[in-house]
């Protein structure tokens, strides 16, 4: 098996709000998140006329004073041309629609993100639709974890403060020029429908969102809005796109983490650990289990509220690419609950 052994070249993060220049006209800005996970890496291209911004950080109090006292700075001479949404979640699109209208910039992003996002935040102002309901219950929720899962329904909205009303498509293998550099669109999927990471040959940089990151795997999950998508087919399949793409040497910007080169066995190792994971769902299945009893197999913490839909998510991702593979079958019973059992 190879092993991941990620080369951190930039052991110090910036503070949040304040620009650390990483390569000849790139900068690496931090903004802070309410979360466990209490960053989130943004990036700054800079142009002779200009600025592209590479996500915004989430629609807080905190990260919008930021962005006043950056902007005050970052676009004193030059201003901001345009605005990249590497995909739709609202760490990375939460003040996209104050951003463009604060700066002027045009909104950049992959058409299955937008769309996406759109629909998320229209259900912002709607009840739990009965197909999500039964989505979870055939999990295995309990009437307690149906009332959370509806209390909770609609929250995307609260973290994003609107999208632009228009927007410039992004698509797989698209090109331009940022700095008199070319940068080339490297669309992944799994984590997001439709994820836009931006390659640059000559700088040997990638900034690559949420697709890949040095110490953390991207939640890969399977939505009542889908509920027979089967996404970690399209990761795993992202990760071998990447290990074909990518230089040894390349430095990789995640969205969270440190800066790191070691992008072909990091994405090796992200391979391996689905594959193990993979393996001990089809052992586990030799009696009939609900998607909610393979959470200890796949999570090392108890699975609480408030990473139920996530753990619940990804676990119905593995669930359904062995199933796509004939390893598992499934049976629903009566009261409409899914048992999966191996074929």
């Amino acid at each position: 098996m190879v092993k991941s052994s990620p080369i951190y070249p930039f052991r110090k993060p910036p503070e949040p709000g304040v620009p650390q220049q990483i390569a000849d006209g790139v900068y690496w800005l931090r903004m802070p998140l309410p979360f466990r996970l209490d960053h989130i890496n943004l990036w700054l291209l800079e142009e002779s006329d200009g600025w592209t911004i590479v996500d915004t950080g989430l629609a807080t109090e905190d990260t919008t004073e930021l962005w006043l006292k950056l902007s005050s700075i970052v676009s004193a001479k030059k201003p901001v041309k345009r605005l990249i949404a590497t995909h739709m979640h609202p760490d990375h699109i939460g003040l996209a629609a104050w951003l463009c209208r604060h700066s002027g910039a045009e909104f950049w992003m992959s058409r299955s993100e937008y769309m996406h996002c759109r629909i998320l935040l229209a259900d912002s102002n709607r009840e739990a639709p009965e197909e999500a309901i039964s989505f979870y219950r055939a999990a295995g929720f309990n009437d307690e974890q149906l009332r959370y899962y509806r209390a909770k329904f609609g929250s995307f909205g609260s973290m994003v403060r609107g999208m632009p009303a228009s927007y410039h498509r992004l698509q797989h293998g698209d090109s331009f020029i940022i700095g008199g550099r070319r940068w080339q669109l490297v669309m992944g999927e799994g984590h997001s429908p439709e994820h836009a990471c931006l390659h640059c040959p000559e700088l040997d940089l990638f900034i690559a969102g949420d697709q890949l990151l040095p110490t953390i795997s991207s939640n890969v999950s399977v939505w009542p809005m889908e509920p027979a998508g089967n996404p970690l087919q399209a990761w795993i399949d992202s990760c071998h796109g990447l290990k074909a793409l990518l230089p040894e040497k390349t430095l990789v910007l995640p969205s969270h983490g440190l800066p790191f080169t070691g992008a072909q066995p990091r994405l090796q190792a992200l391979i391996d650990g689905h594959e193990r994971d993979l393996d001990r769902v089809v052992q586990h299945c030799d009696e009939p289990k609900r998607v909610i009893d393979l959470f200890p197999l796949l999570f090392k913490a108890p699975i609480g509220n408030s990473m139920l839909v996530l753990a619940t998510g990804e676990s119905y991702a593995h669930l359904h690419y062995l199933m796509a593979r004939g390893k598992i079958a499934m049976q629903t019973d009566n009261t409409g609950v899914n048992w999966y059992q191996r074929a």
